[in-house]
């Protein structure tokens, strides 16, 4: 039927034949989206990466382009290893056209790709068109239509569905438009004479989606026609290799055989001999590529967002292995053979072979202790079941041991069902939904202020034309007033020239002022909008115009401070990666005038050593007074030079390197000092925990690092004239008192945690039909608290439970909630996070479970009050 080709070929022939038609190349950009979309945890879709060019926030680097695409989608994770084309991580060719060609052009060039380089027989494929919606007010897409019988479709073959499956929309509004596909029919030995694509059949095979973004949707379900009409194609590269290689499945082409062989040669098992063993197979080869493309995009397992979704896909491929019966780690030799098969395409694999097996093997490790404490609860489980003479577990059990602690579902039937004993698999399907309702809720919450983000948008565009930032060079400049919006004293403007910097990469925007002729305003905020912006201003003397003459000056005070932080905290990164590994990236910061934070992906607590070291060598850094200088040049010149790039960022051909001598390269549009002599003296006040896996920084430099020097130094006299000892003793004399204390606790008789628990019990209040618990106890040391919250939470049923305790000198905080509680909108790890700020530290967990520590045990009564106002208000 068509000619073999192999993966590799068909990316470039598909790439190569864009380019020989006025279509720029561009790279794959990060599966880690850009800060500044927030839309999706990971990018999901060919055209994520050229969004703004799809909105008219940027202007496009040509009207044509075509890439291939690193994309991950999360829905398909409980597919894989069931069907035979479902995958979470695959590559996904496209051609995109901006205000250039539109259907005619996209049909012409998706059938001429089709059937003269890869050999298709177009007699086998159908066409599926936009059919019509009542509800939108259009009727079929005559116009693709036509297009399709213009180059030889016949009527027979062009099938016409509905808005679920032919009308391409990115979100509840925003551009949007009908789509066309294209399907292989592969014969009657895949389904039914009567089978046509749309229908739930093996027979036709989607190979190729053609979205011609036309509209705009709006909020009230209204559609606009878009000022330019674009064309942004989909076509999946290994389905496509399924096709020409003529294999049932994705699983046996050229990219994933040597995957599936390794997990043959671990488990002695073979893909086609039973369907458990082969589904196994499937989701090793599937998830070892999409943990290593994670991974080497920036993210780390952990409980939240994406780092949860990698953590996901690693247990559940250990999970399999089990099932296959591979004995030991493997999730390194996995990550290997994905590195051996497609890291010549993409570099950055190699690169970041060393992380990879970082963050494997620690997961394998960790994975382990929670197989081993879920399989201890799971007994507990099964002998009381047997007990009570049940023959099965309830949907709450297998959920708590799922949700809190990670211990897999199928792992839970598998064990049960070598007991005799059987899961209430509907009601645990009822539970995720429920987690599933309630995470879409937050994700809608923690989107709500996008509306005022359109309306900077909206207005910017309005404006009819860009602001163009010379900061870097000119603080205080003549501009105009191009254009403003607003009242009551707060303004939208655009300036032709700013100089304000426009918050982004971490670093805040500036302040200062804006004046004209007849009034003054202070700049409240800079709105960053692509390669645009605009100024937030707060009027507070007479009146801003449009067209008037205006002085724009920056807060030079202020800007310097934040330039010395920006440095300091380039320096502390490139300590950071020197004394701990190149395991370490940026995993987010922030850069302002009063101090900077700095979150880096790191497993485990720095050492007092380890934190000393890095204070010690940024010092270093500081003194010597290195150069500090910001060159644009080539982004391949720039990963030559080694210089550090932050992940989800999207850089173009030409970046801006901040080089510091030998030190240090990264890729930064922020602003910093000239040498690092003007960061002054360096403190580093704080080591927390931001997340699993990732660690927190905080420092100040210059003025307010002399400032909490003498902070620390007042206090360390305190404490010596407390203890009556010179200041060179008061350590060793604080840990004598410590070790004294450590004794006479132990002496001291031990507490009744039932007495304890039934208290607090007995005093929870009811806030909307729930139990609410926060409370200050005596004693327990974290694992304790945590299995005293459990047994009063579970004891209440539908409750929430926050308890805090001071141990040794510091705070430590638990929460445990329901899924009542989650479902009506109150989460233990936000609340949890609240808290731990309040004792002045950190935490995080899930929506049912979370923890924190903190170094002020004072605050905890103040901390949870802020819980129970939290709780309270998200169950009103």
């Amino acid at each position: 039927m068509v000619r073999a080709v192999n993966a590799d070929e068909i990316r470039e022939s598909f790439l190569s034949f864009f380019e020989q038609r006025d279509h720029r190349r561009r790279p794959s950009g990060s599966l880690v989206p850009p800060p500044e979309d927030q839309t999706v945890l990971l990018t999901t879709a060919g055209m994520q990466p050229f969004k703004p060019y799809f909105r008219g926030d940027q202007a496009p680097p040509h009207p044509r382009l075509t890439s291939c695409q690193k994309v991950f989608r999360t829905p398909d994770i409980e597919e894989v290893g069931i069907t035979a084309r479902h995958l979470t991580f695959f590559e996904m060719l496209g051609n995109f056209s901006f205000g250039d060609y539109f259907k005619q052009g996209a049909v012409e060039f998706a059938l001429e790709f089709s059937r003269d380089v890869l050999g298709i027989d177009m007699d086998d494929v159908w066409i599926t068109v936009f059919g019509g919606d009542e509800d939108l007010g259009l009727g079929p897409d005559e116009e693709a239509i036509a297009c399709w019988r213009a180059v030889g479709i016949p009527e027979e073959r062009i099938v016409h569905l509905g808005r679920g499956d032919n009308f391409w929309q990115a979100g509840p509004t925003g551009p949007c438009g009908p789509c066309s596909e294209l399907y292989l029919d592969r014969g009657e030995p895949f389904g039914g004479a009567d089978d046509r694509p749309g229908d739930d059949t093996e027979r036709f095979l989607e190979f190729w989606n053609l979205v011609f973004m036309q509209y705009e949707l709006a909020e009230d379900g209204s559609l606009t026609p878009l000022p330019e009409q674009n064309i942004d194609t989909g076509l999946g590269l290994d389905r496509m290799a399924a096709i020409l290689q003529d294999v049932p499945s994705v699983y046996e082409t050229d990219h994933f055989r040597p995957l599936v062989a390794l997990g043959e040669e671990l488990s002695g098992r073979v893909m086609g001999k039973d369907p458990a063993g082969t589904r196994a197979l499937r989701i090793l080869a599937d998830h070892g590529r999409g943990m290593s493309f994670l991974i080497a995009d920036g993210v780390v397992p952990s409980n939240e967002d994406r780092g949860y979704v990698l953590r996901r896909i690693m247990r559940r491929a250990i999970q399999q292995g089990r099932v296959l019966g591979i004995e030991g780690p493997f999730l390194t030799k996995l990550a290997d053979r994905v590195i051996e098969v497609m890291g010549h395409a993409y570099p950055d694999l190699e690169a970041s072979r060393e992380v990879i097996h970082k963050w494997a093997a620690a997961e394998e490790e960790n994975f382990g202790r929670t197989l081993a404490q879920g399989e201890r609860l799971l007994g507990e489980i099964v002998d009381r079941a047997k007990a009570d003479g049940t023959s099965w577990v309830s949907a709450d059990d297998a959920f708590k041991l799922h949700d809190t602690f990670g211990f897999p579902f199928e792992l839970t039937q598998e064990m049960l069902a070598g007991e005799g004993l059987s899961v209430d698999d509907e009601g645990f399907a009822e539970l995720m939904e429920q987690a599933r309702r309630v995470a879409r809720a937050a994700g809608k919450a923690e989107h709500a202020g996008e509306a005022d983000h359109d309306r900077v948008v909206a207005f910017a565009r309005g404006a009819g034309f860009p602001s163009r930032f010379v900061g870097y060079s000119d603080t205080e400049l003549e501009t105009t007033i191009g254009a403003v919006e607003g009242d009551n004293g707060r303004l939208l403007a655009k300036l032709p020239d700013s100089p304000f910097y426009a918050e982004g990469g971490g670093q805040v925007s500036d302040t200062g002022t804006v004046e004209t002729d007849s009034g003054r305003a202070e700049v409240a905020a800079v709105f960053r909008l692509g390669d645009d912006q605009a100024v937030l201003l707060d009027v507070t003397e007479g009146e801003i115009g449009v067209g008037q003459p205006a002085r724009a000056a920056v807060d030079r005070e202020t800007r310097l401070a934040t330039e010395a932080n920006h440095t300091a905290t380039h320096l502390l990164h490139a300590a950071l990666r020197e004394r701990l590994g190149a395991h370490v990236r940026q995993a987010g910061s922030y850069v302002g005038p009063d101090k900077l934070r700095f979150d880096f992906t790191h497993g485990e607590r720095l050492s007092p050593e380890e934190v000393a070291d890095v204070e010690a060598r940024v010092s270093e850094w500081v003194a010597q007074g290195h150069p500090v200088e910001a060159v644009l040049t080539s982004k391949d010149e720039a990963e030559r030079l080694g210089a550090m790039a932050l992940f989800g960022e999207k850089y173009g051909d030409v970046v801006r390197m901040v080089e510091i001598d030998e030190v240090s390269r990264e890729l930064c549009g922020g602003t910093h000092v000239f040498g690092t002599g003007e960061v002054g003296l360096f403190h580093l006040t704080a080591e927390t925990s931001s997340a699993s896996n990732v660690r927190r920084i905080e420092a100040v430099t210059g003025r307010e690092g002399a400032q909490a020097f003498r902070a620390h130094t007042g206090e360390l006299r305190e404490i010596a004239s407390i203890l009556k000892v010179p200041e060179r003793d008061a350590v060793e004399a604080v840990r004598k008192l410590s070790e004294r204390v450590r004794e006479l606790s132990k002496k001291a008789p031990k507490r009744d945690d039932r007495e304890l628990a039934e208290s607090l019990v007995a005093g929870a209040a009811d806030v909307g039909g729930l139990k609410v618990v926060t409370e200050v106890v005596e004693g327990p040391d974290p694992k304790e608290l945590l299995a005293l919250a459990d047994r009063v939470r579970q004891t209440l049923g539908d409750a929430a439970v926050v308890l805090g305790a001071a141990v040794e000198g510091k705070a430590n905080l638990v929460a445990t909630f329901a899924p009542a509680v989650v479902e009506r909108g109150a989460k233990a790890g936000d609340v949890i996070r609240a808290t731990a700020e309040m004792v002045g530290g950190g935490g995080g967990g899930r929506d049912t479970i979370a923890q924190a520590g903190g170094k002020d045990p004072g605050k905890l009564p103040e901390a949870l009050a802020v819980a129970r106002a939290a709780i309270e208000a998200a169950l009103s």
